[in-house]
């Protein structure tokens, strides 16, 4: 993942590469797990057996369960009720949210020495002493390549990816490699309708052109500031893309779209693709 987006719309105010620091226990543990000349280090991860198991059949080692976290005050802005709009207000305090929280997530994996982080996932939880604060964390698993050679993205950091164990294995077996997480994101108003426009469309089969384009142009804003995300990474495809949208319980025609996937660059110019091979359950 970037570090921040371009400066321009609403990310005009992109999120400083250096953010809080992470608490005295989260470094304290951090550094316990590494290991030293008195104790072997330990490793805690999220990923399945299959995915430990493949995550190393890979050529790379889970060093550790690594996340972040952002307590966010979301803001308001004023905006007319006939109006199509992007509410900018949000998607900026949105997208800084989940920035920090990834940032963080990435420091720990840096302490740790890790490549890269896989398994990434996002989550999003109102607070109920304050309605207008929410909990955004990224957890996922700080892996480290065993041969000893460097995995790390563009930007000297740790790439993260929310891809399975089993995706990861295949990627790089593929010759690509994850490049980080890239997405980007759209709170937009979507205009009401009049009272003439309201009555013109009873009992008729019409498309609602208003909303039609207002939903379309939120979408591709989210499209279009992931893609560039993974630009500035260098990466030549985004695998793995989901498009969501929520709304928060934001006013009923406030909506936010989200786009999130995983930037890759290829490590060789000719790929082979590993052979299928059937695999049947043993229960049932």
């Amino acid at each position: 993942m970037s570090q921040q987006m371009p400066p321009q719309g609403p990310y005009a105010q992109p999120v400083p590469s250096q953010s809080a620091p992470l608490p005295q226990r989260a470094q304290a543990r951090l550094n316990s797990m590494r290991g030293d000349a008195r104790h072997r280090g330990l490793s805690t991860s999220d990923l399945s057996i299959n995915e430990f198991v493949l995550t190393r059949e890979a050529g790379f080692e889970p060093l550790g369960l690594v996340m972040g976290s952002s307590i966010y005050h979301v803001g308001w802005q004023a905006m007319k009720w006939n109006q199509s709009q992007e509410v900018t207000i949000l998607t900026q305090a949105m997208f800084n949210a989940r920035e920090l929280a990834m940032t963080r997530m990435v420091e720990e994996a840096n302490i740790l020495g890790a490549d890269g982080i896989v398994g990434v996932h996002l989550e999003i939880t109102n607070q109920e002493w304050e309605t207008e604060l929410a909990e955004f964390v990224a957890v996922g698993t700080a892996i480290r390549a065993r041969n000893g050679k460097s995995y790390r993205n563009a930007q000297g950091r740790p790439f993260t990816s929310d891809l399975s164990g089993q995706d990861f294995w295949t990627l790089l077996q593929s010759g690509y490699m994850p490049a980080g997480m890239v997405m980007g994101n759209c709170v937009y108003h979507i205009a009401h309708l009049g009272m003439a426009q309201w009555f013109k469309q009873i009992g008729r089969n019409v498309e609602m052109s208003m909303y039609t384009q207002g939903v379309y142009e939120a979408r591709e804003l989210a499209m279009e500031r992931m893609q560039a995300e993974a630009a500035a990474l260098q990466a030549t495809n985004i695998v793995g893309v989901s498009i969501s949208q929520d709304n928060y319980e934001w006013e009923s025609h406030i909506i936010e779209f989200f786009t999130l996937g995983t930037a890759v660059i290829p490590l060789a110019t000719d790929h082979t693709m590993p052979t299928p091979s059937l695999t049947l359950p043993l229960n049932g």
